[in-house]
């Protein structure tokens, strides 16, 4: 299976511009800046698309954990805030942090915690961060 999606940019990297198009339709032209990425700019950036990235792997894998050990979630809920700070002359993401609320009747909070812990290590963008990942959760 392969994934596809283009950046076309135009100009110099603070004063430039580009657009990110999806071969879903998802993302289709849409804005990326200096100052989407580094302000508050209407648009998007690479840290956010990979934070909803690993929010989605993450949460899928957790629904497949819960269904293999014989749970069905009435909820999950994950927020990923991915972190980029500078390191040397340029910048890295040094660290994805998951944050679930989970509703998932009949687990206890062991058993909860074990399969999370696996979700998190074993979704596929977590193999591909280089990256520090912490997941904390809250299950109702």
């Amino acid at each position: 299976m392969n994934r596809k999606a283009r950046a076309v940019w135009q100009g110099t990297g603070k004063e430039g511009t580009g657009h990110l198009t999806s071969d879903s339709g998802v993302l289709s032209s849409t804005p990326y800046s200096f100052k989407t990425r580094f302000e508050n700019e209407k648009g998007t950036n690479p840290e956010e698309l990979i934070a909803a990235a690993h929010a989605g792997c993450f949460t899928m894998a957790l629904a497949f954990q819960l269904q293999g050990a014989g749970f069905t979630p009435n909820e999950l809920a994950t927020e990923a805030v991915v972190s980029l700070e500078q390191e040397g002359s340029g910048f890295a993401i040094k660290k994805s942090a998951l944050t679930l609320n989970a509703n998932v009747p009949g687990i206890d909070r062991a058993k909860f915690e074990e399969l999370a812990r696996a979700a998190e290590k074993n979704c596929p963008v977590s193999k591909v961060l280089n990256a520090e990942i912490t997941m904390d959760f809250t299950l109702a």
